[in-house]
Formats: structure tokens, C-alpha cells, sequence
């Protein structure tokens, strides 16, 4: 049962982030991309002022996986190197903390790439 409620509870905070998004596309002139951004920098704010962290423990994968959970990761990945390493953290925190997912992003990237061809005109 508790992998049906985790399920579940991954889903509603996946399905809403994603609806949100579909809301802002339909109803205001902000691009996808902005949107895209704006999501990022969401994640960032809400993690720097830990208000991320309770969701992702409630929500697990619901909230780690859109790109609200990448700017959780660079929000602590930089609050951690700061208090290890002192201001430089700011530089080095987010990219080590990110580098997964920016690893996975341009390998899967490069294999669209190699896969598909573009049109010609």
C-alpha cells in the first residue's frame, strides 16, 4: 500500500507543476521557455529559504524530477559548498551538485542527435 500512496503522492505534485505550466502556456504570453526558467528559478527560491525540502520528502520523485527539483539542487548544492568551502561554493556548489543531470541532459542530447536527421527544405 505505501507504494500505491507514493505513487500517488508523486503523481498529484508532478501532474500540478505540470499543470501550472500548461495554465501559464494557455492563458498568458509567457513562452515555453520563460516558463521553463521560471520553474528553475522557483526551485532555487524555494530551496535557498527551505521550503523545498519538506515537499521533497513528502512528494519524493513528484518533486525531485521536474525542473523545480534541478533549482532545489543547485540551491543546496550551493549552501553546501559555501559552508564547506566558503564563498568559491557559490561557483563550484551548483555545477557539482547539477552535473547528473546536465551530464544526462546533453548525453541524451547527443543521441537524438545521432538518431535523427533534420528536414530538408
Amino acid at each position: 500500500m505505501t507504494v500505491l500512496l507514493s505513487l500517488a503522492k508523486a503523481f498529484l505534485v508532478g501532474g500540478l507543476l505540470c499543470a501550472v505550466g500548461q495554465v501559464l502556456i494557455d492563458k498568458t504570453k509567457l513562452t515555453p521557455a520563460r516558463i521553463l526558467v521560471l520553474y528553475v528559478v522557483a526551485g532555487v527560491l524555494l530551496g535557498a529559504v527551505g521550503l523545498y525540502e519538506p515537499l521533497l520528502h513528502w512528494a519524493e520523485e513528484g518533486a525531485a524530477i521536474p525542473l523545480t527539483g534541478f533549482g532545489n539542487v543547485l540551491a543546496s548544492g550551493t549552501r553546501d559548498a559555501v559552508d564547506k568551502d566558503g564563498l568559491i561554493g557559490v561557483l563550484e556548489g551548483p555545477l557539482y551538485a547539477g552535473a547528473v543531470g546536465i551530464m544526462a541532459a546533453i548525453l541524451c542530447a547527443l543521441a537524438v542527435s545521432v538518431v535523427a536527421r533534420p528536414k530538408e527544405k
